[in-house]
């Protein structure tokens, strides 16, 4: 017991503040933290890490919802160079995502065959937002900044070493040349 409270107290000269479980997550960055597929399955992001990866808040009757169709191309064309693309349905806009899990995926499947991966809807801003995006939204990066997500479509780039690079506003197409510029720059970088 001793020697617990003595590492404890250690560790807390050190950090100047206790370390808790949180803190293992943003060890690990955006990919610090388990999310459910869409399929209800328990997914822990660190199985992206050594990826580039986009994270998009999506939703099915929304005038941005073709950008689905661009965020497969995007997938499609570097995929196989490291690219993975990951769908968080959010019914917070609008509500613009009313569906379920199996109807979402049915309609993406079904209107822009897409195939990256897809995850169980997610509230984004609030109390009740996912981890994830209480992360992502904490940090200052450019070229939007922080704060909250702003409406559906909303882009965040991790890099390989699963770090926050980019976030960038809803109206920014998938196949926007800044965007494109910070994923080519990534996928061309290695892991340390």
């Amino acid at each position: 017991m001793f020697k617990a409270l003595c590492c404890v107290a250690v560790v807390f000269a050190i950090v100047g503040r206790p370390v808790f479980a949180e803190d293992a997550k943003q060890a690990d960055g955006a990919l610090g933290f388990t999310v459910k597929s869409i399929d209800g399955k328990e997914v822990n992001l660190a199985k992206y890490k050594g990826k580039v990866v986009v994270i998009v808040n999506v939703a099915s009757q929304c005038g941005l919802t073709p950008q689905y169709e661009g965020l497969e191309s995007l997938y499609e064309k570097y995929g196989e160079k490291g690219l993975a693309v990951l769908g968080f349905p959010c019914n917070q806009f609008g509500e613009q995502e009313p569906g379920t899990e199996k109807e979402i995926a049915a309609f993406c499947k079904d209107n822009y065959g897409v195939k990256f991966d897809m995850f169980a809807k997610v509230d984004v801003n609030g109390e009740k937002a996912s981890d994830l995006y209480k992360y992502l939204t904490n940090l200052e990066t450019a070229p939007k900044g922080s704060g909250k997500i702003s409406w559906n479509f909303e882009k965040f780039v991790i890099n390989r070493e699963g770090n926050v690079i980019a976030r960038f506003k809803p109206q920014t197409e998938p196949n926007n040349a800044e965007l494109i510029a910070v994923i080519e720059k990534s996928l061309e970088e290695k892991t340390k």
